[in-house]
């Protein structure tokens, strides 16, 4: 016992995890999964319209729907790719298509 280190000593002390990968199952299992809505024309044409107004740089929060569910994130814009169809906010990656709400904190009237 006295060869043994700290970090041997404090693995002791880490929580005990008596089934393996439980604690990410019954996460996965709260998860609610969602159908991805169809936007109207009307809404389709408002975030158009606030697309072309994102410059890189900008700070936005966007909701998207990524892996059956909407996810809300707010931060810099780094990259936008109207070609693309793509917006990068930090290292996050969105398809425009997975877009459902849009505020741009930088635009007053936005």
């Amino acid at each position: 016992m006295a060869n043994q280190t700290k970090a041997d000593r404090a693995k002791i002390f880490m929580p005990f995890d008596a089934v393996k990968g439980f604690r990410e199952a019954l996460a996965e299992k709260e998860r609610i999964i969602v159908p991805k809505t169809e936007l109207s024309e009307e809404r389709k044409e408002e975030l158009d319209r606030r697309l072309r107004m994102i410059h890189t740089g900008d700070i936005i929060t966007v909701v998207y729907f990524h892996d059956g569910e909407y996810v809300k994130l707010t931060g810099m814009v780094s990259k936008f790719n109207p070609a693309g169809r793509t917006l990068s906010i930090v290292n996050t990656m969105i398809p425009l298509d997975d877009i459902r709400e849009l505020e741009n904190s930088a635009e007053d009237n936005f």
